[in-house]
């Protein structure tokens, strides 16, 4: 059975750093791990995604420069690591996990990603 389990978020101030974990179980090789977010009112949005056999990265636009998404396949956990963070980075923040060759698609189709975990806040204040 596939689980994922997304932690770490919190409340932290403007322009400061925050890293969030997704530990996740039950995959075979060549997978891929997603984190999309979704704020109050709007829609989800596709924050990045790795492909953890070779590790290839995806980021949003929105996001670039800021956030890093890395894989600890021996803990079976990918991270986001978020800096410079705004107030507008304010979300719940989902990770999702399905085939790898998904990734490079994540943010036209994440209904593609079949197993998600529970979300973590993450507050920004300005």
């Amino acid at each position: 059975e596939v689980q994922l389990q997304a932690s770490g978020g919190g409340l932290v101030q403007a322009g400061k750093s925050l890293k969030i974990s997704c530990a996740y179980s039950g995959f075979n090789v060549d997978y891929a791990i997603a984190w999309f977010r979704q704020a109050p009112g709007k829609e989800r949005e596709a924050v990045s995604c790795i492909t953890t056999f070779d590790n290839k990265l995806y980021y949003a636009d929105s996001v670039k420069g800021r956030f890093t998404i890395s894989s600890d396949n021996a803990k079976n956990t990918v991270y986001l690591e978020m800096n410079s963070l705004k107030p507008e980075d304010t979300a719940v923040y989902y990770c999702a996990g399905d085939r790898g060759a998904l990734c490079p698609y994540y943010d036209d189709y994440p209904e593609g990603f079949g197993h998600w975990g529970q979300g973590t806040q993450v507050t920004v204040s300005s």
